[in-house]
């Protein structure tokens, strides 16, 4: 599984930062959340293809998180697309959808599917795997996302096999599937008997443009990588209550008591250059010494840890 980063930028694009948007890949589905202006720009510069985007999930209606999606969706009628298009958000996402394919008079060639959340529950599903939404505090409604993977078989031991009677072939596929099978000598093996403890699968979480929470923490609990707003210093911490937003010691704060493996910032105020991000790093680990900052096109790789 990996991430990639489209665009760290909050607010308003700049020469050399995006407007935010992030890019789950996980074997051979392709997951977008939130598409800023310019997401299609890093896409390209990636060699990431956008006809493989299996489902867009959007945090909020906020200008900088949508402007992008017109022109994904156009882009998917150029590619012979035939598969649907999911599209999750909170309410108006349908609407922002249905206007724009209206007032651009879009050409769309395959399906779309627009779902909007109304309530903390699952979104998408698929093999070994589930989507979740649950609710931010923000200026609109806004939702943050995990996606995360079943337990995965623990590890087969076929040396423990072959003591039992059990010969190499398709009696060991059918333990590794959970299935009980008959030795050579009659006897019962079951899956227990061969396997080892089960292996937790990997989390990924996005949060972004919301105030701090201490239930956040809760949502995005275990992550692998947890990407998160941390849009101001300290020094603008009142700045971030008003306008609902946090500062990098609370994208921290919410790191550390998530006990999240690894964390990285995005959604950065168009305040602070490149050379003045560090500032933000700095303060955030205080809290959460392996904070890491995120920049355009930058790729987080998201092992599975055993």
């Amino acid at each position: 599984m990996e991430a990639f980063v489209l665009g760290c930028g909050g607010m308003m694009p700049l020469p050399y930062r995006h407007l935010t948007s992030v890019l789950l890949r996980r074997d051979g589905d392709l997951f977008l959340f939130d598409c800023g202006e310019g997401t299609q720009v890093s896409l390209k510069r990636l060699n990431l293809k956008w006809k493989k985007i299996d489902a867009i999930f959007i945090s909020h209606t906020h200008a900088d998180h949508v402007t992008g999606l017109p022109g994904i969706m156009m882009l998917n009628s150029q590619v012979e697309r035939t598969e649907p298009l999911y599209i999750y958000g909170p309410p108006k996402v349908a609407e922002y959808v249905e206007s724009s394919r209206k007032v651009l008079d879009m050409y769309i060639n395959y399906p779309v599917i627009v779902k909007e959340i109304t309530a903390p529950c699952v979104v998408h599903e698929g093999d070994g795997f589930y989507i979740r939404a649950f609710p931010l505090q923000h200026t609109k409604t806004c939702v943050g996302y995990t996606l995360e993977e079943l337990d995965r078989p623990g590890e087969f031991n076929p040396d423990k096999a072959l003591s039992l009677g059990v010969q190499r072939g398709p009696l060991w596929g059918k333990l590794q599937k959970g299935e009980s099978v008959v030795s050579e000598s009659g006897a019962v093996v079951n899956p227990s008997d061969v396997m080892g403890e089960k292996r937790s699968g990997r989390k990924f979480s996005f949060v972004t443009d919301t105030m701090y929470l201490p239930s956040i923490a809760n949502e995005v609990r275990g992550s692998n990588l947890l990407i998160c707003e941390g849009m101001f210093d300290d020094s603008c911490a009142d700045q971030a209550k008003e306008k609902k937003h946090m500062t990098s010691r609370q994208a921290a704060t919410i790191a550390r008591d998530s006990e999240s493996l690894r964390m990285a910032m995005i959604h950065y105020s168009p305040r602070y250059t490149d050379k003045e991000l560090p500032l933000l790093l700095e303060q955030a680990r205080e809290v959460y010494p392996k904070a890491e900052l995120t920049k355009d096109r930058m790729i987080f790789d998201i092992p599975y840890v055993d």
